[in-house]
């Protein structure tokens, strides 16, 4: 008895101690070849990875992090919250399977979501506790691995982000670089070659166990219609491991576009080249194309891809204008999607109250504040920010509904009588009245800013 004691109190301790460490950040200079050299282990420590990553310290951060994601289950129901208590009482096992190198993951749970553009995107997702493992080998490959990825990689890596790409991308052009090859892989996650992705795992690591594991997670299968489907090629969407591998397979083409002196920036499949003319960009497409369906067993999207001034493409959600120093704007697709966003949370037939909807709407526009911001475009930001609030004054005139509930509402937002009687009697319809000055004046971007509403500016 106090032996079974001792073993469900270690596993207790192996989660429940407090990781105060910070995700690992990625290297700074040197040469892209000398960091190359840091991930060449001797056999005896490449050897024992399981053993890292069923540490007390990484799975303690996994499971952090795993429930600060909270996710949906998977197929067989778990969620996040009940995760604690199982890994409790079912850890020791777990973890004799991971250093026998016998654990098998169950397959991904098959979910389509609406591409921006059109389309759907699949995602594949695994089970809380296969997300949990997934997320502790992360850890410690993505500590090992990251310092070794091309400076010119900004997606899925610590202490990167989507603005240092379009701020790159920014640099390049105002160097005088004013023609882009705008490379898209087509459906990239779904066509990984398991067989070459697990020869490029193999080359970093020496334990057999993980090998067997990380093929494992590749091969699990899909769930879809309650039918179990598998997998040969491609990583699906949707689990913590999935990133890191995708910027494994396309280190190849971060070296060879190194290696050819291109100045280019990749955020996950997305890829720009940034060159002096048009005959040039057509030169690199042709042979980056080359490269890609050979060498990589990939395909380019000749749809999505093109030769054209960065002005006429988008990347990442930004622009840039074509005249003097390139400034950062945000793209025509973004706005678009922006307004049909707001469109739908601020419709007038809702059937909620106004507070409701603010605080629903806020928090979108937080978010897309704080990546959008990043625009160098005030203008726009004042305009989007003007039309927001004529939405919510139209939304608020809908819920006042007639004359004695508007008259009322003027009033107790500080409208005098009169003014309130004039409008509350005006019989033209909510987008008309939203614009006239006595509801531009009560109900101003003060008030709205007291609810909740962000205002627009740059961050």
């Amino acid at each position: 008895m106090d032996v079974k004691r001792r073993e469900i109190r270690q596993g207790e301790l192996a989660f429940m101690s407090e990781d105060r460490g910070e995700a690992p950040t990625s290297g700074s200079g040197g040469t892209e070849a000398s960091a190359a050299e840091r991930w060449t282990e001797s056999p005896a420590k490449a050897a024992s990875m399981m053993e890292a990553i069923c540490s007390r310290e990484n799975l303690t951060k996994a499971l952090r992090q795993v429930k600060g994601n909270r996710g949906s289950p998977g197929i067989d129901g778990m969620t996040v919250r009940q995760l604690p208590g199982y890994r409790v009482r079912q850890w020791p096992a777990l973890r004799e399977q991971l250093l026998a190198g016998a654990y098998r993951p169950q397959p991904v749970r098959r979910v389509e979501i609406p591409k921006p553009d059109g389309g759907v995107r699949k995602l594949g997702i695994p089970t809380v506790l296969d997300r949990f493992i997934q997320q502790a080998v992360m850890q410690v490959l993505q500590g090992q691995w990251d310092p070794t990825f091309s400076e010119h990689s900004y997606g899925f890596r610590p202490g990167r982000s989507a603005h240092q790409a379009v701020a790159q991308a920014q640099t390049h052009v105002a160097e005088g670089y004013r023609w882009v090859v705008d490379i898209d892989l087509e459906k990239f996650f779904d066509r990984v070659n398991h067989d070459r992705l697990m020869a490029a795992v193999a080359k970093r690591m020496e334990d057999k166990r993980l090998l067997k594991l990380i093929r494992a997670f590749l091969n699990a299968g899909v769930m879809e219609d309650g039918l179990v489907s598998p997998t040969d090629e491609g990583t699906p969407q949707g689990g913590p491991l999935s990133p890191l591998l995708s910027n494994l397979v396309l280190d190849e083409l971060d070296r060879e576009l190194s290696k050819r002196g291109h100045r280019f920036v990749r955020y996950a499949d997305d890829c720009n080249i940034y060159v002096r003319s048009e005959r040039a960009g057509r030169r690199v497409m042709e042979g980056i194309e080359r490269f890609i369906n050979r060498k990589r067993k990939l395909k380019v999207n000749a749809a999505k891809s093109a030769v054209a001034r960065p002005w006429e493409r988008s990347f990442l959600g930004f622009t840039f204008t074509g005249k003097g120093e390139p400034k950062r704007l945000i793209a025509a697709k973004a706005l678009e999607r922006f307004r049909t966003k707001v469109r739908e949370l601020t419709r007038r037939t809702r059937g909620i109250s106004v507070r409701a909807m603010v605080a629903q709407l806020a928090r979108y526009l937080r978010g897309w504040q704080n990546y959008f911001g990043f625009c160098e475009s005030p203008w726009t930001l004042r305009d989007l920010g003007g039309w927001v609030r004529r939405r919510l004054r139209c939304f608020q005139w809908k819920q006042w509904k007639r004359g004695r509930r508007r008259f009322a509402g003027l009033v107790a937002c500080g409208a005098s009588r009169p003014d309130a009687a004039n409008a509350a009697g005006n019989s033209r319809g909510p987008w008309h009245v939203s614009r006239t000055r006595i509801l531009q004046s009560v109900l101003s971007e003060t008030f709205w800013s007291h609810l909740g509403v962000p205002s627009f500016t740059m961050s």
